[in-house]
């Protein structure tokens, strides 16, 4: 595949999973220079998909997504639904984790959606769960807060597939009195996921 602007990727020259993950660890943009590409993991048949923001520092040493203490919360919230990650699929907005582990900017948001958007779009889910703000910035362009939006069913036109946006795990751990909403926002998941 011919080097070109990732802003003009096609994002139809996507045939598998496999042949985008490895465009994107070839392009390795500037922005991810320092950092290895953390692509997803979980069943790619899955009707759940999960979408995080970035890859955090345990996630950018196994190359997998949520493995670290976020990735354990996510595993116990899992469970309270009764599934498990190999049932779902789990990936992240950013690829790569940013320098200094901060939340990403517009600018990177922008550089991975194509990937995000290619992503999706070879694994057709029914049903969305974003976790966090950016996660669902970069899905659907919406900038308003998660403590505003969460628990609420939108729609991603695009594969007409519902979303769930939800607080994300490491929010979590820093917050702990968002369990009980986010405890909440599983339960509807799961109702969803038992209905599709």
């Amino acid at each position: 595949m011919a080097n070109r602007d990732l802003f003009d990727l096609p994002v139809q020259e996507f045939t598998s999973l496999s042949e985008l993950e490895d465009y994107i660890k070839k392009f390795r943009c500037s922005r991810c220079s320092h950092a290895r590409v953390v692509f997803g993991d979980g069943n790619p048949q899955a009707k759940l998909v999960f979408i995080g923001e970035a890859p955090g520092e345990e996630e950018d040493r196994q190359g997998i997504p949520f493995v670290g203490k976020s990735g354990m919360l996510l595993n116990k919230m899992l469970q309270s639904i009764n599934l498990t990650r190999k049932e779902v699929y789990i990936c992240n907005a950013i690829k790569c984790r940013p320098p200094n582990n901060k939340t990403p900017t517009q600018a990177e948001i922008d550089a991975c959606n194509p990937f995000l958007v290619a992503q999706l779009k070879l694994l057709k889910p029914k049903i969305i769960c974003t976790l966090g703000s950016p996660a669902l910035k970069a899905l659907l362009g919406i900038k308003e807060s998660i403590t505003k939006i969460r628990g609420k069913w939108l729609k991603y036109e695009a594969l007409d597939a519902d979303v769930l946006p939800t607080f994300h795990p490491a929010y979590l751990l820093r917050d702990p009195s968002k369990k009980r909403e986010a405890w909440e926002d599983f339960q509807m998941l799961a109702q969803k996921y038992r209905s599709t």
